[in-house]
């Protein structure tokens, strides 16, 4: 008996590392590049003694700080150890995130993870692994897109470092970013990644707007520029929107029996339609250069996926916030966490 339960173990072992080697592989591969980051992050406390870093290092570092403590302090943030250690990237990438959808809807390709449910990205820590699956789902006929992660949350499993690279950012986008990243740690649904990531990108809009007046004033340039920054890339978002659903539309209309040529000349002319007249958001003060244009923005379905994840929900939370709490922050998150079963 003793034998035979060994025995069904060892094939129930490789059974699974049959059926999941891809899943394995992937979580190894991750794994290791997550151990990489954490070996080598250094307390705050530690960088801001340090005379090798440069005084503008460390004035973000604090502002990190600041941003931190008002998420919890006065937005009711989970409390956490988050972002109060520091990882040097050294001018290099550190994540690429691969977004897939199939050639005539916009409709992201899923992946599953365990425990913390269905993605419609994958991030990779190596870059020829991310654009190797790129290229498998190329050749199958998927529409892909290789984006960059700026930040990313461990959902308060692990600390989440500061990235040398957030500190490029003006004091409004880094602001956003903390905050989004943080809300993750406070409500996460599982199998709901566009709740989630609607729900963090509103709270970081919101909350860097607060913590701007807070430290800087209601007329800093501070602020000014953020609220700019935020106006156009919300005009750029609902434009992108519009276009899925445009494309969406379009694709409705194509029937069985219509050539293949026809279709993706038809795709080619509305993916086109959609790039041309960005010129036209905000009355046409920030238009497209050239090099923006021939960069592959907007090239295929899979550019608008990120869109509908992260900016197409931002109406009804704001909605909501405004109506039923009258803006009260810290009553709306409380309500969002009995509403929504956290992780």
């Amino acid at each position: 008996m003793r034998r035979s339960f060994v025995l069904f173990m060892v094939v129930a072992l490789v059974s699974l590392g049959v059926l999941y080697h891809d899943l394995l592989s992937y979580g190894w591969a991750q794994a290791k590049g997550q151990i990489h980051i954490l070996r080598n992050t250094k307390e705050v406390s530690e960088i801001l003694q340090d005379p090798a870093y440069p005084d503008s290092v460390k004035q973000k570092i604090r502002l990190i700080q600041e941003i931190r403590h008002f998420g919890i302090d006065s937005l009711g943030l989970a409390p956490s150890e988050n972002y109060t250690t520091f990882f040097d990237q050294e001018g290099k990438k550190l994540m690429w995130l691969l977004t897939v959808s199939g050639p005539y809807k916009v409709e992201a390709v899923k992946w599953k993870f365990p425990l913390i449910g269905d993605f419609p990205y994958k991030g990779f820590f190596d870059s020829t692994r991310a654009y190797e699956e790129k290229a498998v789902f190329a050749k199958k006929g998927y529409d892909t897109n290789m984006g960059e992660a700026a930040a990313w949350s461990m959902l308060g499993y692990l600390r989440d470092p500061i990235l040398s690279g957030m500190l490029e950012k003006s004091e409004g986008r880094l602001a956003n970013l903390i905050l989004h990243e943080l809300t993750h740690g406070t409500v996460f649904v599982k199998d709901n990644m566009e709740l989630n990531e609607n729900l963090a990108s509103f709270v970081g809009d919101w909350g860097a707007k607060k913590f701007l007046v807070q430290k800087y004033g209601p007329d800093s340039p501070q602020l000014k520029k953020y609220l700019l920054q935020m106006e156009y890339h919300d005009a750029w978002a609902r434009h992108m929107l519009r276009g899925a659903m445009q494309l969406d539309s379009l694709y409705a209309t194509f029937g069985r029996s219509l050539p293949a040529t026809q279709k993706a000349a038809a795709k080619t002319k509305a993916l086109q339609r959609i790039l041309a007249t960005a010129d036209t958001l905000l009355g046409g003060r920030f238009p497209l250069d050239e090099e923006s244009k021939k960069s592959g923005i907007a090239q295929n379905n899979a550019y608008f996926i990120s869109y509908k994840t992260y900016r197409s929900q931002q109406n009804q939370f704001l909605d909501e916030f405004i109506k039923q709490f009258d803006e009260d922050f810290p009553k709306y998150l409380k309500y969002l966490k009995q509403k929504y079963p956290t992780l």
